[in-house]
């Protein structure tokens, strides 16, 4: 695996899975919660450690039942969870460190590598209020990096010029089609890492051909083909999948190097 250092001098592997229909009824993101961790501790076991939750998937306990389960250091994991936007969840401070508790009990993995505000509030002052309780958990150690999820220039900088503790990350939906390159650079040229989610999850098929014909040289499908242009980007991925032959495709994608002609094909796909 490989590891992007963020600015506050901690380590993160650029690539790891999502969670949101992991231990629910028929793979169902409204589904129960069956605490099954079967396929979990298959990305797991195939070299998973970066595992991507939140509040609003209400699957933290199923993570860290899977961390346990797994029998490996919990120094190895680099485990994220998210605090929704909605007012029933941060409204006040109380209810806020009210639902930060409730994920790390969860959890119960002692502390959170990384934590972030899901979608941003209603105005920047709210954004910032919301970060400035997550600064304590840092203060504490609960929670060892924040960040922000789905946030845009405007947001993200408005955080950065008040914050006391610089955001790490910033998560958002990213794919060829809808790249968002000026807020991965944005993002890069503040030190804030760029997280792609739903990295092929909304391909059109011209764009999907277009892919299976760049991957055919370097003996790979065409979702291994994004992982890898997105990494050589600079960005985090966390692809997911319930079954242990594709969670195997999209962590072997590091034997092999996009040409500069073949990135720039990517990076051109009808740029936003």
């Amino acid at each position: 695996m490989k590891y992007l250092m963020m600015n506050n001098g901690l380590a993160i592997p650029v690539l790891g899975t999502g969670t949101n229909t992991f231990g629910k009824e028929n793979n169902n993101f409204n589904g129960n919660i069956t605490y099954d961790t079967k396929e979990l501790r298959s990305a797991i076991d195939l070299g998973y450690r970066l595992i991507d939750t939140a509040i609003y998937y209400r699957n933290e306990a199923v993570i860290g039942k899977a961390v346990k389960e797994s029998n490996i250091e919990r120094s190895e994991f680099f485990i994220t969870s998210k605090i929704p936007h909605d007012k029933a969840f941060n409204e006040t401070n109380d209810l806020v460190k009210f639902y930060v508790d409730q994920s790390l009990k969860a959890l119960d993995l002692d502390y959170i590598d990384l934590y972030l505000i899901h979608f941003p509030l209603e105005s920047n002052e709210e954004n910032l209020r919301v970060w400035r309780i997550l600064e304590t958990y840092v203060d504490q150690g609960f929670i060892k990096s924040i960040g922000v999820s789905n946030f845009n220039e405007d947001q993200l900088s408005y955080v950065i010029k008040h914050a006391r503790i610089k955001p790490v990350l910033n998560q958002f939906q990213s794919y060829p089609g809808k790249h968002q390159q000026s807020l991965i650079d944005f993002c890069k040229a503040n030190d804030i890492i760029p997280e792609a989610y739903q990295s092929f999850a909304k391909l059109d098929p011209k764009t999907k051909d277009l892919l299976i014909e760049l991957a055919k040289p370097y003996h790979k499908t065409w979702s291994q083909i994004i992982l890898n242009y997105q990494i050589n980007e600079g960005l985090v991925v966390i692809p997911k999948s319930h079954k242990k032959e594709h969670q195997f495709e999209n962590i072997n994608i590091f034997d092999f190097e996009l040409t500069n002609k073949d990135r720039k094909t990517i990076k051109q796909i009808d740029c936003d």
